[in-house]
This record gives structure tokens, sequence and C-alpha cells, in this order.
């Protein structure tokens, strides 16, 4: 089963509706024994990234999911402040990340933006940095992003996708089973939809 992790943030029901126009089952679920019997984990965010991760720490979900996603490998899809989770610290904030993922994430750098606002609120291409069943079908694929902040990776390996906004900066990654989109699928409509009809199907 697919689980959307509810801790009190994100567009659970826009996710689940989007899903299942991709024809995928999925719960939205808090309860630890929900997310201990899943096959898939979706973590949303959205609004400040202290916030997410206090809120996150008090669910007290943290150790079944970290159990679920390093020891059983479980696909785990972060989306937007979720993502940015992943990594170990951002400037939003003074809390820690979870360093799921080597790196930081920055608020665009205003000298680089050539006159462009932040937040950056609109649909921008993407180009695929490496293949991945997380992409399939998916080739210059268009997504609704809605940030002032945006993941930056240590490693290149982990980089799945960019896109470009003054510069250009990391929208997905994929670390083994660890992956996270920076944008929101459940606005961004076919192109959504297919990136989670093919996280529902993620295989390693």
């Amino acid at each position: 089963m697919l689980v959307i992790v509810d801790y009190g943030v994100g567009n659970l029901a826009s996710i689940q509706n989007m899903l299942k126009k991709g024809g995928a089952r999925s719960l939205i679920s808090s309860d630890p024994g929900a997310i201990e019997s899943s096959t898939r984990l979706i973590l949303p965010g959205m609004g400040h990234f202290d916030n997410c991760m206090l809120k996150i720490k008090a669910s007290g979900l943290l150790p079944i999911i970290e159990r679920k996603v390093f020891s059983e490998k479980i696909p785990v899809l972060g989306i937007c402040v979720g993502l940015q989770m992943f990594m170990r610290a951002s400037e939003e904030g003074k809390e820690s990340g979870l360093n799921w993922v080597e790196g930081e994430t920055v608020r665009f750098r205003q000298d680089q933006m050539r006159g462009m606002k932040i937040p950056n609120m609109g649909w921008l291409d993407t180009v695929a940095m490496k293949p991945s069943p997380l992409l399939e079908g998916l080739e210059n694929a268009r997504f609704y992003f809605a940030h002032s902040y945006h993941a930056v990776p240590d490693q290149q390996k982990d980089i799945l996708f960019t896109a470009s906004y003054g510069y250009p900066f990391t929208v997905g990654i994929e670390k083994e089973n660890i992956l996270g989109v920076q944008f929101h699928p459940e606005k961004s409509h076919r192109f959504g939809m297919q990136l989670l009809r093919n996280f529902a199907n993620y295989y390693l």
C-alpha cells in the first residue's frame, strides 16, 4: 500500500486525488500500523522548513519511517519541503534536517536572479540528468513550482533532474530508494499525474 504520511502538513487530499486519476490507490494516514505495513511512502511538505521538521518529529512517526526507508528500503517520495527535509539543513530555519541525502537547502541567490522575482511561482521545463523509472514518459516535462528555497546535493550523482530559474537548480533527487521533487505534482496536470503514477509503480 502507498501511504501519504499525515503529520499535519501538505496538500494530502490533492496528492491522493492525483494518484487516483493516475490509477493508483493510496491511503492518507498518521497511524503507525498503516505506515508499518506500507510498501511506498510519500512525505509531503508545505510552508516553513522548521514547522515541517518540528511536526514530523512531534508525530512520533520518524523511527518507523526511517526503518521502512533504511532497513526495508521501500521507496519514499518527498514533495516540496518534503524534499528539503531530506537534506541536513536549510537556510530557511534553524532545525536540523533528516540528513538522508548529503546536501543543504538554500534560498535563491538574489544576485544571480537577473531581475526574476522570488519566490519562483509558475511552470518550468525540466531536464533529466540520469535515467530513472520515476521519469518514464516525462521527457521535456513541465511542472508547477511555488518556492523560494531549493536543495543543493553534495553529490552530483544524487541529482535526478534540473530546471532553470535565474540559474540551473535541482528539482529532483534520487538516492537509491530516496526520491524527492521540489515542484507540486498534484498541481502539475498530466505531468504530475504521470510522475505520481511512476512512483506508485517504482522499482529498484
